[in-house]
């Protein structure tokens, strides 16, 4: 029995399963935390990583691995391999004042047509910019630019030389320096000043040795591997983590001059279009404390409360958001009244926030060709009753829910097991169970009361 390994290197943790490369059956699984914040040293990734295989067994009798992880994360080495600062998160919204200014400088429509991403603060390039005006020395020492799942790829192979580094066009495509087909050193250098050394494109099913003969794949970011782990087909991807994403692949890059659609590449050689969310469970979780019961009780509140919460509405800006761009933002509350003011009301109005602010990435992605028929949902808070639930009230489509899983380091384990046994597309593997599904409930007025409110709020500034 041939056996893969994927990761899923995440904001949060590091985690490792193990699976048959034809059957694709669960053999063994290990995890490790991440350390919190938006500035991270690499080498507490590459602790986690060792700990996590630790608690899946190693690689013992492990044939292929393949790395995914989260995107746009800046980390910058020196000649010699050596890291010259902290790795600067896709969270950290320092960047925000450059990436205003690329924008400025070349137009959204330009960066759009270029790279299909329009920059905001997230976006490596960004990142790189601040770096260059902000810490010139450590610039000046920067002679490679990669992403968290290419360095972690290049520590299992030994870290062999900068120039050994590979990444795939999944990750690469959320750098804001690379078109889907390749890289544009023009636009690293308009934004950086020069153009280091970027890791090599490896193909979908591309892969290099790895310890011990190991075959090594191209991994893939996060999104893209979860688009793989998930086994999602037609149905738009609604990843409800950390952050929100909202995802489809698609067979031709997008190009939104608004910047809320990314045109990213997915982990097959197609495209993926998405949306992203700064704000998505956290939401929940804030709500909760203030509330002050567990997640059980949260949704038993909310599933209390008509369609509407009374007419309360959440806007989810708590710490800053991507979609829109408002780096700065703060939350807000709308139509608080005597009457709706209620315990149930606000638990329920922080679900229907959360979701609807991951319908305004559905309604981008209807508006680049993707048809909505379904939504596949997933991710921590996909394990609420009252979300699924809701949710299907909230996106007006059907909504299917898996099984939980570690999706991200499932799609890397897939993409490991097409590098092992080649072919023109990853392998099948049969999920472990027919996924729930929640049928919509019709519940008219509550995208418009959000789309007034998130509005009302905008103007505001």
């Amino acid at each position: 029995m041939a056996l893969v390994l994927g990761v899923d290197s995440s904001t949060q943790s590091c985690k490792v399963v193990v699976r048959d490369a034809d059957s694709g059956e669960l053999v063994r699984s290990g995890r490790a935390a991440h350390p919190d914040g938006t500035e991270v040293a690499p080498a507490a990734w590459w602790d986690a990583l060792r700990s996590a295989l630790d608690d899946a067994g190693g690689l013992d009798g492990v044939d292929a691995l393949a790395v995914a992880g989260q995107q746009h994360g800046m980390v910058c080495l020196d000649e010699g391999g050596e890291v010259v600062r902290d790795a600067l998160l896709w969270n950290d919204t320092r960047s925000a004042r450059a990436a205003a200014a690329l924008v400025e400088e070349l137009g959204a429509a330009a960066w759009a047509e270029a790279v299909g991403v329009v920059p905001v603060a997230s976006i490596t390039l960004t990142k790189l910019r601040w770096l260059a005006e902000n810490e010139p020395d450590n610039a000046a020492r920067t002679a490679a630019v990669c992403l968290p799942h290419d360095w972690l790829t290049w520590r299992l192979r030994g870290a062999p030389g900068v120039s050994e580094l590979v990444t795939d066009r999944s990750d690469a495509s959320g750098t804001g320096y690379f078109d889907g087909t390749g890289y544009r050193p023009d636009l690293l250098t308009h934004g950086f000043g020069r153009a280091p050394v970027l890791p090599r494109v490896l193909g979908p099913a591309g892969s290099v040795e790895g310890p011990g003969g190991i075959v090594v794949g191209a991994g893939a970011g996060d999104n893209a591997a979860a688009g793989l782990g998930v086994g999602a087909g037609d149905d738009v991807v609604v990843s409800l983590g950390t952050s929100g994403t909202v995802f489809a692949r698609a067979p031709r890059r997008a190009e939104d001059p608004s910047g809320i659609v990314a045109g990213f590449s997915d982990a097959t050689g197609a495209y993926l279009p998405l949306t992203a969310t700064l704000n998505a469970s956290r939401v929940l979780d804030a709500t909760r404390r203030l509330l002050g019961v567990d997640h059980a009780e949260f949704g038993e509140l909310a599933l209390a409360a008509e369609p509407g919460a009374g007419g309360l509405v959440v806007v989810p800006y708590l710490e800053g958001e991507r979609t829109p761009n408002l780096p700065d933002a703060t939350g807000a509350v709308h139509g608080w009244t005597l009457a709706s003011g209620t315990r149930e009301n606000l638990a329920r109005a922080a679900v229907e926030g959360m979701l609807h602010a991951q319908r305004v990435g559905l309604e981008a992605l209807r508006e680049q060709g993707v048809s909505v028929t379904g939504v596949t949902l997933v991710g921590g808070a996909a394990r609420s009753e009252a979300v699924c639930r809701i949710a299907a009230q909230v996106f007006e489509v059907p909504v299917r829910v898996p099984e939980p899983g570690e999706y991200v380091a499932d799609g890397a384990a897939r993409q490991a097991a097409w590098a092992l046994r080649g072919g023109p597309t990853p392998p099948r593997w049969a999920p472990a169970a027919e996924p729930a599904r929640y049928d919509p409930v019709p519940a008219p007025g509550g995208w418009e009361r959000y789309r007034e409110a998130a509005e009302r709020f905008l103007d505001r500034g």
